[in-house]
């Protein structure tokens, strides 16, 4: 057994440093359900500008960033349309279902992975029908997509979907959880990304140190709305400012992600070479096909190395917290290993 354990398991594992923790300690704060703490709404302007949209709120989790939208935007029964193997289709429980309400619906990645095309978008909308069937107001969008390896969708194609939805009349709420992964990935701004949407969730926690928090940004009135889901969630946190000034840091760490991307691409292809089914990642998370997940993963712990199942697959996640040797170690233990 290794003694010291490589954890690819999940970019959510990175730790706050000494300058997140010193930011904590000394954030201005105030009571923000009873008023306005000064930390989180710097975090919120801010998060506004760089999402390119008029209004930001922040939020202890991704998860309810996603739930709060779907809850603004859907009534009760509507259809919405999301990719297949989408966080807010199979990582949240069916509460878009349970408590947003809404009727979920999969699209195919007959674009490439973790993006459909227009023409399918256009063919799963459909056209309106009687007062007694189904009614499709809300398309969900992912980038980077998590099940599909931290796929990306690249601006043009993202707009192209928009249109097609706005055609029809519904609403786009897009899962940024790693929209900075994708805007690094790309060499565009996340403002780039989120044209035309009316909705647009972002996660702090995602490989850039924070210890929690997200936001869900939209137009004013559409957080207005969703302030008051969030307190119905139970998310009205108090002196939050000491959280959001953990956030704020993190915004600073967006541009160390290439590097997470360049030692995904390297342990992709390290892979390879020892016959494990892997396609070149776009960002930070690899994919691997194997003939047994749970003895594959069971034998990747006897070695030290730590990773997850996602869509029948072993997930290796790279991150900041990782050391730079990590790579070359979990090949030379991989390697080691298989003999």
């Amino acid at each position: 057994m290794t003694s010291t354990p490589l954890d690819f398991r999940s970019d959510t594992v990175t730790r706050p440093d000494r300058r997140m923790r010193a930011a904590m300690a000394e954030a201005e704060v105030d009571d923000n359900v009873i008023g306005t703490d000064p930390t989180i709404a710097q975090l919120e302007e801010r998060a506004a500008a760089t999402l390119g949209m008029p209004a930001a709120l922040w939020t202890p989790s991704g998860t309810m960033a996603n739930l709060i939208a779907l809850s603004v935007h859907l009534q009760r029964g509507d259809r919405f349309l999301a990719t297949r193997g989408a966080h807010v289709l199979t990582n949240e429980l069916g509460s878009a279902a349970w408590l947003a309400g809404g009727m979920p619906d999969i699209l195919e990645h007959d674009a490439g992975p973790g993006r459909p095309t227009p023409d399918l978008l256009r063919a799963s909308i459909g056209n309106p029908g009687p007062y007694f069937t189904l009614r499709t107001t809300l398309l969900c969008l992912e980038n980077t997509h998590n099940a599909a390896g931290g796929a990306v969708t690249p601006p043009e194609e993202h707009a192209q979907l928009v249109a097609v939805a706005k055609e029809a009349g519904l609403n786009v709420h897009l899962d940024g959880a790693r929209i900075w992964h994708a805007s690094v990935a790309l060499g565009v701004p996340p403002a780039a990304l989120t044209v035309g949407v009316d909705s647009v969730s972002a996660c702090f926690s995602k490989g850039l140190g924070a210890p929690v928090g997200s936001v869900v940004a939209g137009s004013v009135e559409f957080v207005e709305q969703a302030r008051r889901m969030r307190q119905m969630l139970g998310g009205g946190v108090r002196q939050g400012g000491i959280l959001a000034a953990a956030c704020l840091v993190a915004l600073e760490n967006v541009g160390e992600l290439a590097g997470t991307h360049e030692h995904a691409r390297r342990l992709a292809a390290g892979l390879a070479e020892h016959g494990w089914g892997v396609a070149t990642p776009d960002t930070n998370i690899v994919l691997a096909e194997v003939p047994d997940l749970g003895a594959a993963l069971e034998w990747l712990g006897s070695l030290g190395i730590q990773a997850l199942p996602m869509a029948g697959k072993v997930r290796f996640v790279l991150h900041r917290d990782l050391e730079p040797t990590a790579v070359e170690d979990a090949l030379q233990r991989i390697k080691a290993g298989a003999r």
